[in-house]
């Protein structure tokens, strides 16, 4: 049976061709003056082009005296708009579809995560602030079809899920509820809105879609009873289905948000997932401010307020624990009958990236404890060996770090020493591949998983930007 993380290899695909898949097998034949030859794909097969966005990448190369990190930035920092999205007009509209790469299928989460470094040059470059409410308006049509899906097929093309024990559809490429999901298209809507003015993506199906991701919000507190979604596999892997008929493990109604899978589309142990909860407060007000200022609803936008204070405060009750090392932490996920996971997984929303998505803030005490814990032994997917250090999770397995952890380390560190020891770590454990991988080895970096992960390597190129425009080139000079 096929998973996303066992996609490639019953795909055929050896690691090999999927270095040739994510760059169309042509390469641009540029040497810089340490001789890394770049592995972009030529111009004439990029899906998208951008000036501003070659001009971003040669301005950031030349404040980059480290010749690697230049070469895996030119790399990676474009590697969606290169080899990823799929951009036309629809019905007078902008439509893109994003896939992840090596999966011809957009997630709603990671088309979100992919595109996000370019949104601070959406006012410099009209195509780029058209691509972006592409992938709004396709994302707004997706949470049409199912607002419990987390991956779409470009069309009714079906899926090798379809077996799966759940309303699929033709349309979707997997089924497997997730909050996150949600909450990453409503990020992406806000503030795609806050950055350029733009509020032609708030049409009616937009408006209709909101309405639908609070409706599925609220029908998965279960307060009333366990609402239309469940989920069955025939699996090998038990974290590919979810116990009691498809159901999950009993929940006590305390106001939180059911998510049956986590963002790695592992299932998860405790229903109330902590991250994801604290990523739908936020959202829920980022709807309230939206339909309050753009749409006009307030009776929405007051609902999305009340359902979020509820998931507040519940999270304050039910989701802080006292570890007897750390002090007050965050539990990973919670049943409302106090049973809590403590640990963490290195997909974002986590633990560690709360700061990153504006859940909580950087210098929250509960939050510093919490990141104490999850960056060390005591949290059971940290993995340290003698190539690196961070977070893995059991999507892949043991002794197997996410570059994503490291990169999300360093997103919210205030230590300089922190983030120049993430860098080394990220420059050392790419296999001189020039691009982040899904997972690494802790002690052998050449054993990785997903040669093109789109979603690792633009969170790369994020974080070297934020670096640079924050004037710590210093640290970038390793």
């Amino acid at each position: 049976m096929i998973t996303r993380r066992n996609f490639i290899r019953n795909s055929g695909l050896t690691v090999t061709g999927l270095a040739m898949a994510g760059t169309g097998n042509i390469f641009a034949s540029v040497l810089n003056q340490a001789g890394y030859v770049s592995q972009r794909p030529a111009v004439g097969q990029r899906k998208f082009t951008s000036e501003t966005i070659e001009k971003t990448i040669q301005e950031a190369k030349s404040k980059l005296k480290n010749p690697k990190l230049a070469w895996m930035f030119e790399n990676c920092f474009p590697n969606t708009l290169d080899t990823t999205v799929e951009f036309k007009m629809k019905n007078g509209r902008p439509d893109t579809f994003v896939i992840t790469g090596d999966i011809h299928a957009m997630w709603l989460r990671d088309s979100s995560a992919q595109v996000w470094p370019y949104l601070p040059l959406a006012n410099e470059d009209p195509k780029i602030r058209m691509l972006l409410a592409g992938v709004i308006n396709r994302q707004t049509q997706c949470i049409l079809i199912d607002p419990y899906a987390n991956a779409f097929n470009d069309g009714p093309t079906g899926s090798i899920w379809m077996k799966d024990k759940t309303d699929m559809k033709p349309e979707l490429h997997e089924r497997k509820w997730e909050v996150d999901s949600l909450c990453y298209t409503v990020r992406l809507a806000y503030n795609y809105w806050k950055t350029t003015g733009d509020t032609s993506v708030f049409d009616a199906s937009w408006q209709k879609a909101a309405q639908l991701i609070h409706q599925t919000f609220v029908q998965q507190q279960r307060k009333d009873s366990l609402g239309p979604y469940s989920f069955l596999r025939e699996t090998e892997r038990q974290l590919d289905t979810v116990c009691y008929d498809g159901w999950g493990q009993p929940l006590r109604p305390v106001g939180m948000i059911n998510s049956t899978f986590r963002p790695s589309d592992d299932a998860t142990t405790y229903g109330f997932l902590i991250p994801s909860n604290l990523f739908a407060v936020v959202s829920l007000r980022q709807l309230a401010e939206i339909s309050n200022k753009i749409t006009g609803d307030k009776v929405f936008a007051d609902k999305c307020l009340a359902l979020s204070k509820e998931v507040e405060d519940a999270i304050k009750k039910y989701a802080i624990v006292d570890h007897p090392k750390y002090g007050q932490i965050y539990a990973f996920e919670a049943d409302g009958f106090g049973n809590v996971a403590l640990m963490d997984d290195a997909n974002v929303p986590s633990l560690l990236g709360l700061p990153y998505l504006g859940c909580v803030g950087l210098n929250d005490p509960v939050y510093q404890n919490t990141r104490k814990f999850v960056w060390s032994e005591d949290n059971p997917y940290f993995f340290k060996g003698k190539a690196g250090e961070g977070i893995g999770g059991p999507h892949i397995g043991l002794d197997m770090v996410w570059p994503m952890s490291i990169i999300m380390r360093a997103m919210t560190s205030t230590s300089d020493s922190e983030i120049s020891s993430c860098l080394k770590t990220l420059v050392a454990t790419d296999a001189d591949t020039g691009f982040m991988h899904e997972t690494f080895h802790k002690d052998n970096p050449k054993n990785f998983t997903r040669s093109w992960f789109a979603w690792a390597n633009t969170l790369f190129g994020e974080l070297i930007l934020k670096l640079i425009n924050e004037g710590k080139t210093n640290l970038l000079n390793i």
